[in-house]
């Protein structure tokens, strides 16, 4: 089954769960007077809505390219994503202000055996609902699914408060419902806002994952003549589409023609294995080896990584002629001060080096 199939089965199995509940614990509700079965019932639509905003996103998303849009329509996924998570915490806040206005002006809820066994009901359908969802999510990497799987979960949570609160009144005569309500109210609040938070992250550009950087950098240098692979840049235009670009390092003797037909077979290979489509491969010569050039590689490579933060240097190219020395100088993100480091290298660097000219670029840690 295709992603986007699996996707739309998944939320559309929601959806039938959701509504059912939603009828359920209405009814159980108003014959209770239960403002937290009540409210649980809403909270099931929205989860419903939820998943008509995936099925909706995830159909926009899988559109062909057109002029306006030739990446596609990928990210189209993380705005819906964005918009469950707006959802989630609408109803937070909202069961919120119900619970304080129960603490307010409270009233005696009634409780019978059959509204308890539904409630109870629903807390074991939300759970295996929510972990399906978030599960199926995962492994088709969907963040609206994953979003609405853990909002199912969430709502188990309010549902065992309520059964919790019923309990205790039956056992004691006191009411704790809109207490549970306000504290389960402000978890999902805080809920709502982290998915918002990693949603907006995903949109803005995130780090390469370690594995896929890794295993992109793998086959690259897996070619004989890739001496080197550095400067890997992805951009996510959806979960399945990865667009980038990659500098390697090859022998300064290396032919037009054979550079050129290297290029193809690296991005024929990266594709086939990773999916990941590398739009342009920047080119490094490296030196021969024990050549003044690579000589003087390998001093201020070792002069440079005296200072903390320093990963490495790259890109290196000697000017013998005009004593020009070029290369990029990655400095990690952990760095207090990544700029005022770099000022600090580069001037320790021309005070003992004086016999150069310098070209230092401080390059961006994109990947590991």
């Amino acid at each position: 089954m295709d992603r986007k199939k699996k996707i739309i089965q998944t939320s559309i199995l929601g959806i039938v769960a959701n509504c059912l509940l939603a009828g359920f614990k209405a009814f159980v509700g108003a014959v209770t007077g239960s403002i937290a079965i009540v409210l649980d019932a809403v909270n099931n639509l929205s989860d419903a809505l939820s998943s008509v905003i995936t099925i909706i996103g995830t159909k926009i998303a899988g559109k062909e390219p057109d002029k306006k849009h030739p990446l596609g329509h990928g990210r189209v996924e993380y705005i819906s994503a964005a918009i469950i998570a707006i959802i989630v915490s609408y109803a937070g806040i909202t069961s919120l202000i119900e619970s304080v206005k129960k603490l307010i002006n409270p009233s005696t809820p009634e409780y019978t055996t059959t509204s308890l066994i539904i409630v109870a009901v629903a807390v074991v359908v939300k759970i295996v609902l929510g972990t399906y969802v978030k599960k199926v999510g995962k492994e088709v990497n969907s963040d609206s699914l994953v979003a609405s799987g853990e909002d199912a979960k969430l709502d188990a949570v309010i549902s065992t408060s309520t059964l919790v609160a019923a309990i205790i009144f039956i056992i004691s005569g006191v009411s704790l419902e809109a207490w549970l309500g306000a504290i389960i109210s402000i978890v999902i609040i805080k809920s709502g806002y982290e998915m918002i938070a990693d949603t907006i992250s995903h949109i803005l550009g995130e780090r390469i994952e370690m594995q896929l950087s890794h295993e992109i950098k793998r086959i690259v240098v897996s070619f004989d003549e890739v001496l080197g692979a550095y400067d890997l840049s992805l951009h996510n235009y959806g979960p399945e589409r990865y667009v980038g670009s990659i500098h390697i390092e090859v022998d300064e003797d290396m032919s037009m023609a054979r550079l050129d037909q290297l290029q193809r077979e690296i991005t024929y290979k990266v594709m086939e294995e990773t999916e990941v489509v590398l739009e342009g491969i920047g080119i490094y010569c490296k030196n021969k080896k024990d050549s003044p050039a690579d000589l003087l590689r390998k001093e201020l490579s070792r002069f440079a990584k005296k200072f903390d933060y320093v990963k490495q240097i790259h890109g290196f190219y000697f000017d013998e002629q005009k004593q020009i020395v070029s290369f990029d100088l990655v400095i990690s993100f952990d760095a207090p001060n990544r700029r005022s480091l770099f000022d600090e290298i580069v001037e320790a660097i021309k005070k003992e080096y004086p016999q150069y000219s310098f070209n230092i670029n401080m390059d961006i840690d994109l990947s590991d």
